[in-house]
């Protein structure tokens, strides 16, 4: 008879303990140890033993003998899930993708196994057959090499998957599958532990890549344990606001490529469409010129984009002045106010400012730093800027401005969308030659006031 184990799990962090306390000596959080019954059994392989390859034994190789050809990549058909992953699938990788509900995880890589030309079986452990067939047909999306399987036990999933012999495995989501090994209930810390090592040894065995959907906890972090996020080979975070049609995917961890890489989408009724332009649809096209909007040429992972940011400066009413942004960080709002009171000479100390990046994005490029002074000053002195005008540098607590890194590619990307001129610091060594634009240096916060302003 199999020995029954009572242990003690952290639900936050997964942190393993004999007996129960009350707060996790491991993430501080408070009341978030439980109880799990684990049986320990004779574990066998996701598939039956007797029909399982003999494994092959590592040895040790020198440095000068590894092969370093590029691994073969799975072509998505998805450029800008390409452009995250580094170039594509790699076979026998696990990628996980967490996002908050609703924000159309399962819409993403629905319409990606949609069109691997590769055959996919996609296990679903929360929607029903006709409701993905319902999804899939706002798509219109028609295809014979997309599998629809609605399950949760992985031994069953195993089963289906050594008669379907599929290419790449889709799972949504990992948070829903349980194995006969652990006793706890679904989306318990040592479930979502057990039924990714299983994954992963498929995985590996078969080379078959294996996508997951994760859950996100209220904090935005991944449900279940840290070391979920260790166990696969990529995580994936797929952001935006509801209240907005843009999504972007991010790679938080890559093993096979960049985090740095960006992905943008725009929600429709007929499901996600790639965004190849950003910046055309990051700026708003209005015909009138209105105070306290500046362009700012910014840059995610290898691409280039221009963003418009929004700025209103008003006297404080309740007392209190308010500093609020949305998609820029507080503090350096706040210390960017502080720079212009103290070397521009300019008092905003007793005025609310509210900071806009359009588009429900979040930008953390210091580059932005000069565009947002010149939307402050803009909304300040209410005197619209040109719209002819973007900005491309750092503003240092002395009032000086800073080069900013690429910035021949950020030059480039305004002169191609037909802005005629762009102001960057004076020390920007660049080597493109342009002849639609005008390159504006400056070296201090009062050569900009100076200039936009007289």
């Amino acid at each position: 008879m199999a020995k029954t184990k009572t242990t003690f799990y952290c639900q936050s962090c997964g942190t393993q303990y004999a007996k129960w306390q009350g707060q996790c000596n491991s993430c501080k959080a408070w009341n978030s140890i439980a109880e799990e019954i684990i049986e320990k059994q004779e574990k066998v392989a996701w598939k039956e033993q007797s029909a399982t390859p003999q494994k092959r034994v590592s040895k040790p190789l020198k440095v000068s003998e590894i092969d370093t050809t590029a691994d073969i990549r799975f072509n998505t058909g998805d450029g800008e899930f390409n452009r995250v992953l580094g170039g594509g699938l790699v076979p026998g990788s696990l990628t996980l993708l967490g996002g908050e509900p609703g924000i159309g995880k399962s819409t993403l890589l629905l319409q990606i196994a949609l069109k691997l030309p590769f055959t996919t079986l996609y296990v679903s452990g929360e929607e029903s057959q006709k409701q993905i067939k319902m999804r899939a047909e706002r798509m219109q999306a028609e295809t014979d090499n997309c599998f629809i399987l609605t399950e949760t036990k992985t031994q069953h999933i195993f089963k289906q998957v050594s008669q379907t012999q599929p290419d790449v495995l889709v799972i949504d989501s990992i948070q829903t599958l349980h194995t006969d090994y652990i006793e706890s209930s679904p989306g318990s810390i040592s479930q979502i532990r057990e039924c990714t090592s299983e994954l992963i040894k498929f995985a590996k065995e078969t080379n078959t890549p294996v996508l997951l959907i994760g859950h996100i906890t209220k904090d935005g972090t991944i449900a279940g344990p840290k070391i979920l996020e260790h166990m696969v080979d990529t995580v994936l975070q797929f952001e935006g606001d509801r209240n907005f049609v843009y999504r972007i995917l991010r790679a938080h961890k890559n093993r096979f490529g960049s985090t740095a890489e960006l992905g943008i989408y725009e929600m429709q009724s007929a499901g996600l469409r790639e965004v190849a332009n950003p910046s055309e649809l990051l700026l708003s096209k209005k015909e009138e010129a209105l105070s306290g909007t500046a362009i700012a040429s910014t840059i995610e992972g290898m691409r280039p984009l221009m963003i418009e940011i929004q700025a209103l400066v008003s006297t404080a009413v309740y007392g209190t002045p308010q500093r609020s942004t949305t998609g820029f960080p507080a503090k350096r709002l706040n210390m960017l106010l502080a720079v212009l009171e103290k070397r521009a000479g300019f008092r905003l100390g007793a005025k609310d400012v509210f900071l806009n990046i359009t588009g429900g994005i979040t930008v953390d490029d210091p580059a932005i730093d000069l565009a947002v002074v010149a939307a402050i000053l803009s909304s300040n002195e209410d005197i619209p800027l040109d719209k002819g005008i973007c900005f491309a540098a750092e503003v240092g607590l002395a009032g000086e401005i800073r080069p900013v890194s690429r910035v021949d590619q950020r030059i480039q990307e305004a002169e191609k969308l037909g802005f005629s001129q762009i102001l960057i610091s004076k020390y920007s060594k660049t080597s493109v030659a342009t002849k639609g634009i005008q390159q504006i240096k400056v070296a201090r916060i009062e050569d900009v006031v100076s200039y936009l302003f007289g």
